[in-house]
């Protein structure tokens, strides 16, 4: 079932998580094992996200470098599909624009239709770590609207090899983020929401958000973009604090402000058992609040931490 029907059929609020595929090498039994304490909770849908590779550079004996490749996570259209068949839940697989061309986009969505797998999250994705800047495969869909558009196009039946007769149409749902604190890489707010319009305009069918902490910066994002008429559905993407370097970890790597009250509880805790606590109450309380006005889902960021999930879940749902 699409998000969109989902959200268009629920009488309240749903509950959804996004998980991070094992590292090469792992089983995917470790991952079940995050999902099984949260199924209780009846998770409309389950975000398996791509993450692109890592790499160093290794010195060779003849003082040139060699890239290797590290901390693989492959497997996000396999594990989408073990999870349908295991939990028998629908399953968003995020396509990203870096390290694919667009035959293999076109690919991986072939995959994905033949497996009954409706829904996307299109994402351009991050510059690989030790690139200041986002590459993009020379022949690869260079944004997240390039990314959807050729989703859109397949969805009209629309290949990259315009001579094959009577092309097969998919059916995607496809998903786009949104930033209530705008994208780092966007010079000011307003420009970020005409970006996010034009993914609107491009064929977005939903959005899910950054995480945040301060719901106040939530609510002014979506009546900004109703105003805009963008009139998706806006899901808000939730992640507690766990540990006292996120304070600082998390706005370097997010761009996202903390409120202050947050920033002095955690400080206050003696170590990061009480500060997993007062990240927890904080995300219970946010999602009550923002439960009570009305979003379609509540979308959380398990990270393999399922307990920690479950503890919020529990008080919400």
């Amino acid at each position: 079932m699409k998000i969109t029907d989902h959200i268009n059929n629920a009488k309240s609020t749903l509950f959804s998580i996004e998980v991070l595929p094992p590292l090469k090498g792992k089983g995917i039994e470790s991952l079940f094992k995050g999902i099984d304490p949260l199924m209780e909770f009846k998770p409309a849908f389950i975000d398996v996200t791509y993450h692109r590779e890592e790499f160093l550079l290794r010195k060779r004996l003849d003082g040139g470098f060699d890239k290797v490749f590290t901390r693989k996570r492959p497997g996000t259209v396999a594990i989408c599909a073990a999870l349908m068949n295991k939990y028998k839940v629908d399953t968003v697989p995020h396509l990203i624009c870096g390290g694919f061309s667009k035959e293999e986009t076109e690919n991986a969505l072939i995959d994905l239709n033949f497996l009954g797998i409706d829904n996307i999250l299109a994402l351009r994705g991050d510059p690989v770590k030790n690139e200041s800047n986002f590459i993009p495969e020379p022949d690869g869909n260079k944004t997240s609207i390039e990314l959807l558009e050729q989703i859109i196009k397949m969805n009209n039946g629309v290949y990259l090899d315009r001579d094959i007769e009577n092309p097969v149409t998919s059916n995607f749902c496809a998903g786009v983020s949104g930033y209530p604190e705008k994208h780092f890489e966007a010079p000011n707010m307003a420009s970020d929401l005409r970006w996010l319009d034009n993914k609107v305009k491009a064929g977005a069918d939903y959005i899910v958000t950054q995480l945040f902490f301060n719901n106040k910066k939530f609510i002014e994002f979506t009546e900004t973009c109703k105003k805009m008429n963008i009139n998706i559905p806006i899901i808000p993407g939730l992640k507690p604090l766990t540990t006292k370097k996120q304070l600082t970890i998390l706005p370097k790597v997010f761009h996202i402000d903390i409120p202050e009250d947050l920033v002095n509880a955690v400080e206050a805790c003696k170590d990061d058992k009480a500060v997993k606590q007062v990240g927890i109450e904080w995300c219970i309380q946010q999602s009550k609040e923002l439960k009570a006005a009305g979003v379609p889902v509540l979308h959380y960021y398990t990270m393999g931490l399922s307990e920690i999930t479950k503890s919020i879940a529990k008080e919400i749902f």
